[in-house]
């Protein structure tokens, strides 16, 4: 482990635990899962990595969502790799920071 980095997955055996491990946390990245679901339902700023072409719930070309204020969308580009989506969320992280509310309007 590096830094501030901490897994605590293996501790995780519910969703009640998942959701009091997400209110711990400043930012949520992560992919299309439940724990994008559960911290957004929350109110937690999410950044959710998609491929794509993926559901029909995040409306294709939205970098928003309707349905999560709180969170922003970075799509894989066509024929692009995932590398890109994570250098472009690592300039936007250095750009802001990290300021809570500017994490959503990325």
């Amino acid at each position: 482990m590096r830094g501030n980095f901490h897994d605590g997955g293996a501790q995780l055996n519910t969703m009640a635990g998942t959701a009091s491990a997400i209110a711990e946390l400043d930012l949520v990245i992560t992919v299309d899962t439940s724990i994008a679901h559960v911290a957004s339902a929350m109110g937690k700023p999410v950044w959710l990595m998609l491929p794509s072409y993926d559901d029909w719930r995040w409306h294709y070309t939205r970098e928003d969502s309707p349905w999560y204020p709180s969170m922003r969308l970075f799509r894989r580009q066509f024929n692009g790799d995932w590398a890109e989506v994570v250098a472009r969320m690592v300039g936007h992280l250095r750009e802001h920071k990290f300021n809570k509310e500017q994490c959503v309007n990325a």
